[in-house]
């Protein structure tokens, strides 16, 4: 591990040069290919001259130790020498996290599909309330928010929706939250005042760049048509609907939303390149024995993840066995303590596997 610090470090004074010299600077791509980097390794290279410091002080405590006779001093010491190891334990650990692999996906902008489960209207007004959680989430990051398609029900639900977020490590932030989300309240439509419980299943996408997948034009079947509304009435009598299918994989994508065709082609194809890379990335990582469970795109997303209950003011994650009592915050879009004992949790694991 410390090998490869020392390595980072050099690297690092290496790229403060080159981000330093007049001639990288004139060549704007370079200069930001640089800048990337020096910005990913920063971090780490930070908290290790911090660890070096520690440790450095840690000797000098020790060796002080050896010459000091004064019981008062030598106490004095001590403890300091205990506040010192606590210090570098810690530092140690946090550079065992930085060093982890990093998932390629993680500074991608975001695909969320929200999609009504078991439970009908109610199911889907439950899928509207993730959606509204999820943007005022993304409102709290400073992210912009777009919805690329949405099938509306009559009373304000969601049969599916699908949403782009952009912004830096929004996949990295909402990559756990692929499966099953379970809602128990009682809805409006209930008169005897019974609980009920309903399911939404939300699928978490890294937005893929054109590079990224490979799509060849004779692979696609493009439909146009006109689009509907909630209930079936009309929204336009232009063919401006677009539908896409894929002939290799079979994957389907309709988007509707927008007066104009070509923007509705754009917002398909940007779900299309989504899904395709993610089918692509899961077929790779089911070829390894050692993928973690818990990681997005492993295909399980039958997994009832998260349980809002209504009555209880309670928000349970059944992976993490966390429950939170306090609701009506979470779907108003205040998810960092999920999130971050989310991203914890991960973690520890990949230690976990690395210490086996």
């Amino acid at each position: 591990m410390f090998a490869k610090l020392e390595h980072l470090e050099e690297r690092y004074e290496e790229l403060n040069k080159l981000i330093s010299d007049p001639a990288v600077i004139a060549d704007h791509e370079r200069w930001r290919g640089y800048m990337k980097s020096h910005a990913e390794i920063e971090n780490v290279v930070t908290v290790y001259r911090e660890y070096k410091k520690v440790a450095a002080e840690m000797e000098a405590t020790r060796e002080l130790l050896r010459e000091e006779q004064d019981p008062e001093f030598r106490e004095l010491a001590e403890t300091e020498l205990e506040e010192l190891e606590a210090r570098e334990e810690e530092l140690r650990q946090r550079l065992r996290v930085l060093l982890l692999p990093k998932d390629p996906n993680d500074e991608r902008n975001v695909i969320i599909e929200i999609r009504a489960g078991t439970g009908g209207e109610e199911a889907a007004l439950f899928a509207g309330d993730l959606l509204r959680m999820y943007l005022r989430y993304a409102e709290r990051r400073g992210w912009r928010a777009e919805i690329l398609s949405a099938s509306e029900t009559d009373l304000g639900g969601f049969k599916e929706v699908i949403v782009l977020l952009e912004g830096w490590g929004a996949f990295s932030a909402l990559k756990f939250e692929s499966g099953v989300h379970r809602v128990q309240r009682v809805p409006t439509t209930e008169s005897g005042g019974r609980i009920h419980t309903s399911a939404a299943t939300v699928a978490v996408l890294p937005e893929a760049e054109e590079v990224d997948v490979d799509i060849k034009p004779e692979e696609l079947r493009i439909d146009v048509f006109c689009a509907t509304g909630p209930g079936g009435q009309s929204v336009n009598t232009t063919q401006s609907a677009v539908r896409i299918t894929h002939l290799p994989t079979g994957i389907v994508v309709s988007c509707q939303d927008e007066k104009s065709q070509h923007k509705n082609r754009d917002k398909a194809m940007k779900v299309l390149r989504a899904r395709l890379l993610d089918k692509a990335q899961r077929e790779q990582q089911e070829k390894i024995a050692s993928v973690r469970k818990t990681q997005v795109g492993t295909g399980d997303r039958s997994e009832r993840i998260r349980t809002y209950n209504f009555p209880q003011n309670r928000v349970t994650d059944h992976r993490l066995n966390l429950t939170l009592y306090r609701l009506e915050d979470v779907l108003q879009g205040d998810l960092h303590e999920l999130i971050d004992a989310l991203v914890t949790n991960d973690q520890a694991e990949r230690l976990k596997a690395l210490d086996g």
